[in-house]
């Protein structure tokens, strides 16, 4: 059913414990959880490489955009890597120039059809070609037909590069990419042939479902099976009174958000808060993936890896999307509480942005309801949580989430399970301690895993580790998953 339990404590609220699941992978896609959704998806998100098999070099390009596209590079490193982030829907390349200054240049390749596709570098320039004969460079701000190529692909990793009038690119021996070659290559050794080596596949999220199937065939993938009123049914018989829901910015544009997004989670949401009350089920609604993306992450349904929310607009948007579950949910009796985002990137959301952010998502939540709870995540990456507790970013029910992994950081690499589970009692329970005496937002582990970088862990070393965390988090002032 794609949830997981947890359990918190609202003494502010109810006085009582409650017992809760997470309704992950539902009206938010993460391919983890449900990865047969993608089956049907021809290509995957990818790294690739892209190598002339005549000139025997990768494509490459000079100062990360702005200028031409070259054919140079004798050896394939991180700099002729292409991280292809949503294939057929979106190929994502990351070109690195080797020249002077080592700048970056990610490309990613846009979707408009099946077979053809726009690049965008990571300044923003898109690959652009006026005709046949024509030096192929990074130079356009916006995509439209000049920069609209097509892809053909063979059986094993050779790939043809067209435009749409049907002029082949090649790999000239003056280590340029033109569209001049005559006639219609073959897949033998040629100068329009190329061989595209994939590095690794990732993304898969919905953007790259709903964008890879198209409108009619996402819709019916999913979202009216995975979770029904059977499954609250089942909760409910189960001793759960709490589901944690996560949501996508295009909630708020049903029935018809922008594509590629499929409509339909407006009424599944409704449908959800209709079940909880009739078995007495309280709900957080947490608004999982933002416009942009806050994290570049597939569960915030980022279309091909960046991270584009801090701009002004993505983030106006977003307050739209918090007024609009506020504005539809703060009456009703199965709420409890409004996320207002969840794990923005230390890396690329700054703290002076996300701070406003939050005070102006706590003021439209209170224009509804004076007693929902305000629920704010911490950024996920180098940061501090205490950075939220001197934010002032409310008066009352205000609540920090908090993650905590014993993954994805190689600070975890080489510990033993005796090392995690000491970093447990010992980094965690400070830090919850702490935090709990802080006279600010009350604790909530939002989210926590029985999953660490140990190969060799017994079943008895995963039971200690679950119940160490479990004794340590039950601390958090609010609640733990």
């Amino acid at each position: 059913m794609g949830i997981c339990i947890f359990t918190f404590l609202l003494p502010h609220l109810l006085h009582s414990t409650l017992r809760g699941v997470n309704l992950g992978g539902w009206l938010v896609i993460e391919g983890w959880i449900k990865p047969s959704l993608f089956d049907g998806i021809r290509n995957g998100d990818m790294l690739v490489q892209i190598k002339s098999v005549t000139l025997e070099k990768y494509v490459c390009a000079e100062s990360g955009g702005g200028t031409d596209v070259s054919v140079t590079r004798d050896v394939a490193s991180s700099w002729e890597t292409f991280s292809v982030r949503c294939l057929p829907n979106l190929f994502l390349f990351n070109l690195v120039s080797a020249y002077d200054d080592l700048h970056f240049l990610f490309i990613q390749l846009w979707r408009v059809s099946e077979s053809e596709f726009q690049f965008r570098t990571s300044q923003g320039q898109f690959l652009t070609c006026d005709g046949e004969g024509c030096v192929v460079s990074a130079t356009a701000k916006s995509p439209s037909t000049p920069e609209t190529f097509e892809i053909e692909r063979n059986n094993d990793s050779r790939v043809h590069i067209k435009l749409k009038s049907g002029t082949y690119l090649q790999a000239t021996l003056g280590n340029q990419l033109t569209s001049d070659y005559p006639g219609m290559p073959g897949w033998d050794d040629n100068a329009a042939t190329f061989e595209m080596a994939i590095v690794a596949n990732n993304l898969h999220g919905d953007y790259q479902l709903a964008n890879g199937y198209g409108h009619e065939r996402a819709k019916e993938r999913h979202r009216n099976t995975f979770i029904t009123i059977e499954d609250f049914n089942f909760l409910y018989r189960h001793g759960i009174n709490t589901v944690r829901i996560p949501v996508g910015w295009w909630i708020a544009f049903d029935p018809d958000p922008p594509a590629p997004f499929i409509g339909g989670s407006l009424e599944a949401l409704d449908n959800a808060l209709s079940w909880a009350e009739a078995y007495n089920i309280k709900c957080i609604i947490d608004l999982h993936a933002a416009p942009g993306s806050q994290n570049g992450m597939e569960h915030s349904a980022s279309r091909d890896g960046t991270t584009d929310w801090p701009a002004s607009d993505y983030i106006s948007q977003t307050l739209d999307v918090i007024d609009f579950l506020a504005s539809r949910y703060a009456k009703h009796p199965a709420l409890l509480g409004i996320e207002l985002l969840n794990e923005p990137s230390a890396a690329t959301v700054p703290l002076d942005i996300l701070v406003p952010y939050y005070k102006q998502g706590y003021q439209i939540v209170r224009k509804y309801s004076p007693t929902a709870y305000v629920i704010v995540c911490q950024r996920i990456g180098n940061a501090d949580p205490l950075e939220l507790y001197q934010a002032n970013i409310g008066l009352h029910n205000i609540v920090v989430d908090l993650h905590y992994y014993n993954l994805f950081d190689t600070f975890f690499v080489n510990m033993s399970t005796v090392d995690n589970i000491l970093f447990i009692y010992k980094s965690r329970e400070a830090q919850l301690q702490a935090l709990n005496n802080a006279n600010g937002p009350l604790v909530f582990i939002g989210e926590w895993v029985n999953e660490w970088n140990v190969t060799s862990g017994t079943q008895k070393d995963y039971q200690d580790f679950g119940g160490a965390q479990l004794e340590v988090y039950n601390a958090a002032s609010f609640g733990v998953f």
